[in-house]
């Protein structure tokens, strides 16, 4: 009411009001004049002091997953690849494991193998927090979406590393220097190597592994496959045939009620099934072959009208065909005619940009909209509302209706 410049309804209420001399001041926050009426009522005492305890401590806890720490290297030689793990406990115990991996890679790929390795370990040993460091940087920032996987023999290596870090519940990626990660680095080059020097011992026992990703999970946005498989798609006629032939109905509870309801509109005479048409005509019924064949000769071979959709229709009832789904399939088959859209009548007047309409006076036009239905319904049952606005003064009106 304090606006300078009023319409509609509260222009009126205005003009009412005005002879009263009446005074409008804007509410302030009821919020914060809440809060300062509560702490004027209730003062702190100048010696009151913060408590630290909690009421009820044995009942609060935080859940902290034990973390372990993982060390991950692959090294790959002239003569063979090896790849180490080490896992350290929370408890700071040492578990260094080493493999010889049984085919010749480049060392981005024992790496990725020795990666998999681990992490295949974590699950099998249920853990489910832990941090992993690699002094490779290149598949670090690859798993950390920082660098893009550019060769296509990384691809399924990378996707099976992201499928198996999905599986545990918190894990960080870090790249620490070669000088950093020495037991794991010792423990690749003991394995790629199948013979030691005199001066070296080593207590880790070395087996032959290969990770080998599922191609069929991991490249299948890659390859396009094309399987073909042969369905028996049950004949629509044939239900229908049976129960009037020999009385034999489907097993389904709605698909017997369907076939009983429907049967009455069918005459089967000498092998063919006819349908009873409004007019008591005899409409021969159509298989799927069938029916492609007589649209085809219906719209361009035979006829040649090239009709559009429902007039094609029309034209196969009056040469005295049916099938369930004929208004669908004479509405496409007319789209996919390629002559139809060559020759159909397109709109050659030049678009331009919309005008809107402006209203000169009050109740000049007025805007229509129908909502429904509302649930639940009011107590005379009405469900929908008739809504008009007047598009001038911007007055409303609804109406509910049933």
């Amino acid at each position: 009411m304090s606006k300078s410049i009023l319409t509609g309804r509260l222009a009126k209420w205005a003009l009412l009001l005005n002879q009263y001399e009446i005074i409008y001041i804007s509410a302030k926050a009821v919020k914060g004049q809440a809060l300062a009426d509560f702490l004027a009522d209730h003062p702190i005492l100048a010696d009151w002091k913060i408590s630290d305890d909690l009421p009820d401590e044995d009942m609060f806890y935080i859940n902290i997953f034990p973390k372990w720490t993982m060390f991950f290297d692959g090294s790959a030689r002239g003569d063979g690849a090896g790849a180490g793990v080490v896992f350290m406990s929370p408890q700071r115990q040492i578990l260094p494991y080493s493999f010889q991996l049984s085919e010749l890679c480049s060392n981005n790929v024992a790496e990725y193998q020795a990666l998999i390795i681990g992490l295949q370990m974590a699950i099998n040993m249920e853990i489910i927090a832990f941090e992993v460091y690699g002094d490779s940087k290149l598949i670090i920032n690859q798993l950390l979406t920082k660098y893009e996987v550019m060769k296509d023999d990384f691809v399924p290596y990378f996707r099976l590393a992201t499928q198996l870090l999905q599986r545990f519940e918190a894990v960080t990626l870090e790249h620490v220097p070669r000088k950093e990660n020495q037991m794991a680095d010792t423990l690749a080059n003991l394995a790629s190597s199948t013979t030691l020097r005199e001066d070296e011992a080593a207590d880790v026992p070395v087996c032959q592994i290969w990770v080998i990703p599922l191609i069929t999970e991991m490249l299948l946005d890659d390859i396009n496959v094309i399987s073909v498989l042969s369905v028996d798609v049950e004949e629509w006629r044939q239900p229908l045939i049976d129960y009037l032939e020999h009385g034999k109905l489907p097993d389904d509870h709605r698909h017997r009620s369907e076939i009983r309801r429907r049967a009455p509109h069918f005459l089967y005479y000498k092998e063919t099934l006819y349908r009873r048409s409004f007019e008591v005509v005899l409409l021969r019924c159509l298989g799927e072959e069938e029916t492609n064949q007589a649209m085809e000769e219906a719209h361009s071979s035979v006829c040649r009208a090239h009709q559009y959709g429902p007039k094609l229709h029309f034209q196969l009832k009056r040469m005295g065909y049916y099938w369930p789904s004929m208004v669908k399939d004479c509405l496409e088959h007319a789209k996919r005619c390629q002559a139809c859209q060559f020759h159909a009548n397109f709109i050659h007047q030049p678009s331009e940009p919309l005008h809107p309409t402006a209203a000169s006076w009050p109740f000049d036009a007025w805007g229509l909209d129908f909502v429904g239905s509302v649930a639940p319904k009011s107590y005379a049952g009405e469900g929908y509302i008739l809504a008009a606005t007047d598009y001038f003064s911007k007055w409303a009106e609804a109406i509910p209706l049933r």
